[in-house]
């Protein structure tokens, strides 16, 4: 896990593998977001793609965003295996989420999983990315728990980085959201020694009144 802010560092993790994640779409963006109707979403960090495939498979027209050009690029290609339909249903933008305004744009859904900043430029991101959010739209937000830390996972010591349910929710203005899900799901993991261990991922869902 890194700061999500640092071009050149993610072009470089992304440039030294062919692939750096699963490729499956994340389990909590499919146990939340599986019900939903398609409509508009937005893929706040979209890595390599697959959470955006998913999505685009499902009949949404998404929104793709990531700091790393070399992540867009691939993502990209991953979509282009796809029927012509899903490549179509997504627009892959290549942005500093630190400078990113929404202006005028809405979206049924904005997701973003595993995107870990400080707590000040976090704070003012997702404040942003709620007012993305149209009215009856669903923000979805997935991080690493800040009880990682009291584990043998190699997590950065820096708490400032993690945060819980109720750190987001204390973002939203309470009287215009429903808070849907606010948990710490816990999920086996192996350290680098291979052990297991639990480790907890903070899940905020909330739906704009």
């Amino acid at each position: 896990m890194q700061d999500g802010t640092d071009e050149k560092l993610w072009d470089e993790r992304y440039s030294a593998r062919t692939a750096l994640w699963s490729g499956a779409a994340n389990r909590h963006l499919i146990a939340e977001a599986a019900e939903l109707a398609p409509g508009t979403a937005l893929d706040v960090g979209s890595g390599e793609g697959a959470d955006a495939i998913w999505l685009a498979r499902r009949g949404w027209i998404v929104t793709a965003m990531d700091i790393s050009s070399v992540a867009l690029a691939r993502a990209a290609g991953h979509a282009d295996a796809e029927p012509a339909e899903i490549g179509d249903r997504i627009a892959w933008r290549h942005e500093d989420l630190t400078q990113w305004d929404p202006g005028d744009d809405r979206f049924d859904l904005v997701t973003v999983q595993y995107l870990h900043l400080p707590a000040e430029p976090r704070d003012v991101l997702y404040r942003r990315l709620a007012s993305a959010v149209a009215p009856g739209g669903t923000l979805l937000i997935v991080g690493h728990h800040p009880s990682d830390l009291q584990t043998t996972m190699p997590r950065p010591p820096r708490p400032e980085l993690f945060f819980t349910g109720d750190d987001l929710v204390a973002l939203l203005e309470p009287d215009a959201w429903q808070i849907i899900t606010n948990t710490s799901a816990p999920h086996e993991a192996t350290d680098p020694e291979g052990r297991a261990v639990t480790v907890h991922d903070t899940v905020l869902r909330a739906r704009r009144r």
